[in-house]
């Protein structure tokens, strides 16, 4: 009996949560092990599924970096990184548009399906979602917080930045009680296709969203200070003037800057997570204290 009152004790205190986000946008930056690990995408699921069911409204950003990686190395293409950038040339934007819009995309799609969820797969370049252009040395060493040692002209390939973002499509799937699922992949005016950082791409479809949330799913707890403690909640000028000192180390980087992007362009939240832990999502959405960083205006 005592076990069954916890219970119940568990979904009351979720209670104020459902009815303060209902109907509210969610966008979830899905990455890390959660990704990888089929215990821990089981559980992704699950939550996923269970936020549309009590009335959230969940959008989703994947990324994919090791399974590139690895179909790369499959077919006999040398990854090539400049300052933590995949260069990339015509044929290996083949093959990440085939594993980020095709495979990967299509298995979430699927994962949340089975488990009673109504997805629907898309990328960037569907309905005009995402109008990207060439990420320069310049505007990614910009939102590092960093200089590249002069480097300011050096050519990633196919490597986009988000221009701009029309979330016409995804209101309209919300409408329909879908879920988005959508792959980092843009197009310009002249219909060139680009691989964008995920993390970056989820912090501007929150803000186009106008999102209540935006949840970073990675392998770590959050944010740390400078003496290394875990921050609950910090503000958003708190973690620019930690950028600037260089206490937020260059992994965390993009992910903070896609929480930043959110913030201004008028999410609500932002949260970094370790999606490692067993239902994260509902851990950091409808408990008091939550698991991950919260970052607030």
């Amino acid at each position: 009996m005592n076990r069954l009152i916890k219970k119940a004790n568990v979904l009351i205190e979720a209670l104020p949560y459902i009815r303060t986000f209902r109907g509210k946008t969610v966008v979830v930056k899905y990455g890390g092990h959660a990704m990888t690990e089929t215990a821990l995408k089981e559980r992704f699921a699950e939550d996923v599924v269970l936020l549309k069911y009590v009335g959230l409204n969940p959008v989703i950003v994947h990324g994919g970096g090791p399974q590139i990686d690895k179909m790369l190395t499959r077919l006999g293409i040398q990854a090539k990184f400049r300052h933590g950038v995949r260069v990339t040339d015509e044929a290996t934007m083949e093959i990440v548009e085939m594993v980020l819009a095709g495979k990967i995309n299509m298995e979430i799609v699927e994962l949340l399906n089975r488990h009673g969820g109504r997805a629907v797969g898309l990328s960037g370049k569907d309905g005009g979602l995402i109008m990207a252009r060439p990420l320069t040395a310049k505007a990614w060493a910009d939102s590092l917080g960093k200089d590249l040692e002069g480097d300011d002209q050096g050519d990633f390939g196919l490597v986009g930045e988000v221009q701009s973002v029309d979330p016409s499509l995804v209101l309209k799937l919300q409408q329909d009680h879908y879920i988005p699922v959508i792959a980092p992949i843009g197009t310009d005016r002249e219909g060139n296709t680009y691989n964008i950082n995920a993390d970056l791409v989820a912090g501007a479809i929150a803000a186009s969203l106008h999102a209540e949330k935006l949840v970073m799913m990675t392998d770590v707890k959050g944010i740390r200070d400078a003496n290394s403690r875990h921050l609950s909640t910090v503000s958003r000028k708190d973690v620019q003037r930690m950028v600037k000192k260089g206490v937020i180390g260059e992994g965390m980087l993009p992910k903070v800057q896609a929480c930043l992007d959110a913030l201004v362009g008028g999410a609500g939240k932002a949260h970094i997570i370790d999606g490692r832990i067993p239902h994260a999502l509902l851990l950091e959405i409808f408990t008091r204290k939550g698991i991950g960083t919260e970052i607030v205006s």
